[in-house]
């Protein structure tokens, strides 16, 4: 069957026919032998050779940037792919399913200004409090070393008009991997356990205060602090995460590693340096906050579902690049290339892109208690979001039957991509993570599609280098295009999966969406 054929038959819509299980299943054989491959063949051919991944990342990271959720940021991302899957052909809307904290980055300066002149880097933490048009220009304090938070409080007024550093100095700012190509065997054991020792030496500091690391900064602030600094490091070269502040009144300032432990070791040495610190950022108020939805109608049965899902939002010291950008960009171009393709569903198609992921997965949350229908009659849902590396893993998440359905689609996979991916079965049950395991939660089969790492974990997720130069896009391109397949197969089944839970497991319990968030 020659693929215009197929498209055409699809565009003239199908007439309903009513089958026994046994002619299903070699319905769906036959499918697999003719329209399959014409079908998978020009989805590889589209994916290839006209892929819109660059210009998407481009568009997203590069154009729009950060999208920290309450941030204008964020809203100009749920429009902008509204009008990006218009320009498709693909009907999208926003829809809000709660509010949070309103919040935009300014303008930062963080220099030094004695015993010499050097400009730091570092980022004002998401939320921190603005200065207006003020500079603040301290000396820099270290938290001690108490013996108890009789003690701390004793020293408390010390901050008064200083900035306070309350992270530990790191021995290294070279990574493991660096230090095991190049040291001696004994130096390499020696710098791990140093710094292993220094990190566990700072955590009982903090606990000897009678605080953590939330209230820790807003006792400094109160008693007079001017800011505070910090340092995430994230064990790589140069690079930090980067998350939320807790102060109320001062600026919270991560500084990179390299001139934070040069401030630290200045005032540790007793000649404390001098330090300028400027920031702009806004506080916007109560501020709706939506899941980006656009959905391909399918003609036979319209009220079964195969979902795609990537969480659209991130932290914001970087551009969210591989958290989770490469994932949105995989779901639109896999949306984009179905609707040239694949435009007359079996079943209903549709793409969730979720708001505050990283809060807790409230968008997917809020999803799933407010569109019952769609999960009661969920074929499938496929997710990604750890990263730019082509998907070497998909896992049953505990469901009996997963391996059923999922080996049948993956047959319809070419080899190139097919070979690399590992399959466990029946795997357990997601309990967090990412928003598949909303969906898990209350039973209907939602699945990852995990990636190869590109060492995410140290130099991408939540860091100050999460930008568009860190995309793989041969292996992106290489997930879109395994999106889009197992989108097809999902729909064309003739068999509608269940969601069976395999027994002996302890099944996660759904977790209710936060409505209003950032304002504690």
């Amino acid at each position: 069957m020659k693929l215009t054929d197929i498209i055409l038959r699809s565009n003239v819509g199908r007439k309903a026919t009513t089958f026994a299980a046994g002619a299903m299943l070699c319905s769906s054989m036959a499918f697999a032998q003719q329209a399959n491959k014409a079908i998978v063949d020009a989805i590889m051919n589209e994916g290839t050779q006209n892929s819109q991944l660059e210009k998407l990342g481009r568009e997203l990271m590069d154009g729009i940037g950060p999208r920290l959720v309450g941030t204008p940021q964020m809203k100009q991302a749920n429009d902008w792919a509204v009008a990006k899957y218009a320009s498709w052909g693909i009907p999208a809307r926003n829809e809000q399913w709660g509010t949070w904290r309103g919040w935009e980055r300014g303008i930062s300066h963080i220099d030094m200004v004695s015993p010499r002149v050097k400009s730091l880097e570092g980022t004002q933490l998401a939320w921190s409090p603005g200065m207006g048009k003020k500079t603040a220009t301290a000396q820099t304090i270290i938290l001690p070393d108490l013996a108890d938070s009789m003690a701390f409080k004793a020293w408390l007024p010390n901050v008064k008009g200083k900035f306070v550093l309350i992270s530990a100095c790191q021995p290294t700012g070279r990574d493991d991997a660096n230090w095991k190509t190049f040291a001696l065997p004994e130096s390499y054991t020696k710098i791990r356990a140093q710094r292993d020792t220094v990190t566990k030496q700072w955590a009982a500091r903090i606990r000897k205060t009678g605080l953590n690391a939330r209230t820790l900064p807003r006792a400094l602030e109160q008693a007079g602090a001017l800011g505070i600094l910090t340092n995430n490091w994230s064990a790589g070269w140069g690079v930090d995460k980067i998350f939320s502040a807790y102060t109320k009144k001062v600026p919270t300032v991560d500084i990179g590693l390299e001139d934070y432990t040069l401030v630290y070791r200045l005032t540790e040495a007793g000649t404390p340096p001098t330090l300028n610190i400027h920031t702009e950022s806004k506080e916007l108020g109560e501020v709706p906050t939506f899941n980006t939805l656009a959905e391909i109608k399918g003609t036979e049965k319209p009220n079964e579902y195969v979902m795609l899902s990537a969480h659209f939002d991130s932290w914001d010291g970087g551009t969210g690049a591989t958290d989770n950008g490469t994932g949105t960009l995989t779901m639109m171009e896999a949306m984009r290339i179905l609707k040239k393709i694949y435009p007359n569903p079996k079943r209903t198609i549709l793409v969730g892109h979720w708001g505050s992921e990283e809060q807790g997965l409230n968008g997917s949350r809020a999803f799933v208690e407010d569109h019952p229908e769609i999960v009661a009659n969920l074929q499938a849902l496929f997710n990604q979001d750890n990263g730019t590396g082509r998907v070497t893993s998909l896992a049953g998440q505990g469901f009996v039957e997963a391996k059923d359905y999922l080996s049948r689609w993956l047959t319809a996979v070419p080899d190139t991509i097919k070979n690399r991916i590992k399959t466990s079965f029946p795997g357990q049950p997601g309990s967090g993570g990412s928003d598949f395991a909303s969906f898990v939660a209350v039973g209907a089969p939602g699945f990852s599609i995990s990636s190869l790492s590109w060492d995410y974990s140290t130099y991408t997720w939540h860091t100050n280098r999460d930008t568009y130069d860190k995309i793989v896009f041969d292996d992106v391109r290489n997930n879109a295009i395994l999106a889009a397949i197992l989108a097809y197969m999902a729909s064309e089944d003739p068999i509608k999966t269940t969601n069976t839970k395999t027994p002996g497991i302890t099944w996660p319990k759904q977790t209710k969406a936060t409505r209003k968030g950032g304002f504690d």
